[in-house]
């Protein structure tokens, strides 16, 4: 008798399971049916960030009951930061507007806590669609054959402001390192600066990989005679593309440094995906999430990435939730030396 008790109780659990599906089907079908979802990104559309978020808004509606049209705005200031102050304090939270927020908001929150106005902890995260390490890159004729002549030589390197990695990769290697990168800031995205550095305005840039090989990859053909050279990456690992270009966390003396290293280089593994404002319904969150994957492993979705040449390394929204929590939980001693190498901070 118990047995069957058991069995009939979990044949109505099961029972309901399926009957719930629809029901939560239904309340997205009412709620996104002839909307607008805004997709939210901090930086120039040339960019990385601009070209993942027009390819999600082609994709992402038709994987969310009810079929909403999908646009994309966007939001530069302050290497992104300005959008993730918008969307954690203005952003409305009924589901119909999420971010792609910049791969330094966590680090930014950590070494940047008086002018960050958000916590990253409480996004609600979606998932990824891939991740990259940066890599700081010179013109060939600012004459710099590694990274060893930059500490040499001052080179004007461009940023889009303190909060990207244009600025703290950058800076990172000048305080652990010893190069003497002279850092201009005020470029609006990362199409701009590169134009700038094409045009010999500045001498290079830290940008993601993914970026350098989406917009100029034919700067590092040649051999010899390329037009750009790589001389550092931040990361864990070295890129497969990048197997002679030295990590900074390689370089980095000692055990605190090595740490303010590794703490930057979590933005690789944080790459361009979507996040929810907080205050998002819960109810919205599984859904919304199970829509992203879905989207991000179509093979539409697929075909998308390879013609706008990004890459693809998809992540799911709660791995990432974990990953942040690790990192706003590093070690003070490690921030502090991360903030004196990268702001001069004692």
């Amino acid at each position: 008798m118990k047995h069957l008790l058991i069995t009939g109780i979990a044949a109505l659990a099961a029972a309901g399971s399926v009957l719930a599906a629809p029901a939560t089907a239904d309340v997205l079908s009412d709620k996104y049916a002839g909307k607008t979802v805004t997709i939210i990104f901090g930086y120039g559309a040339g960019g990385t960030y601009g070209k993942t978020s027009l390819l999600l808004s082609r994709h992402l509606g038709a994987n969310i009951p009810g079929n909403p049209t999908v646009i994309t705005k966007s939001m530069p200031g302050a290497g992104g930061m300005k959008s993730a102050n918008y969307a954690f304090n203005a952003m409305p939270k009924g589901g119909l507007y999420m971010l792609m927020p910049p791969d330094m908001s966590m680090v930014s929150q950590v070494l940047r806590p008086k002018k960050v106005k958000y916590d990253a902890r409480k996004f609600t995260w979606l998932g990824r669609v891939f991740g990259s390490n940066n890599l700081i890159a010179t013109r060939r004729d600012a004459g710099a054959a590694n990274y060893k002549d930059a500490i040499k030589e001052e080179i004007i390197m461009g940023s889009t402001g303190k909060g990207s990695p244009t600025f703290i990769v950058t800076s990172l290697a000048n305080g652990l390192l010893g190069t003497k990168f002279k850092i201009v800031s005020g470029y609006k995205g990362s199409a701009r600066v590169r134009q700038a550095m094409e045009q010999g305005e500045v001498k290079g840039v830290s940008l993601a990989w993914a970026a350098w090989k989406n917009g100029h990859p034919q700067w590092f053909e040649g051999g010899s005679s390329s037009f750009a050279i790589g001389l550092l990456q931040s990361g864990f690992t070295r890129s497969p593309d990048l197997p002679n270009v030295p990590l900074i966390r390689e370089l980095a003396q000692g055990a605190n440094a090595k740490a303010a290293a590794d703490l930057i280089a979590t933005s690789s593994l944080i790459g361009r995906g979507l996040v929810m404002p907080p205050g998002t319904p819960k109810e919205l969150i599984a859904p919304l999430r199970a829509a992203f994957w879905k989207t991000v492993n179509s093979p539409e979705f697929v075909a998308g990435a390879k013609q706008s040449k990004l890459p693809l390394s998809p992540m799911k929204g709660a791995e990432i939730q974990k990953t942040v929590n690790e990192i706003l939980g590093m070690s003070p001693v490690a921030i502090k030396t991360a903030q004196k190498a990268i702001f001069g901070k004692k």
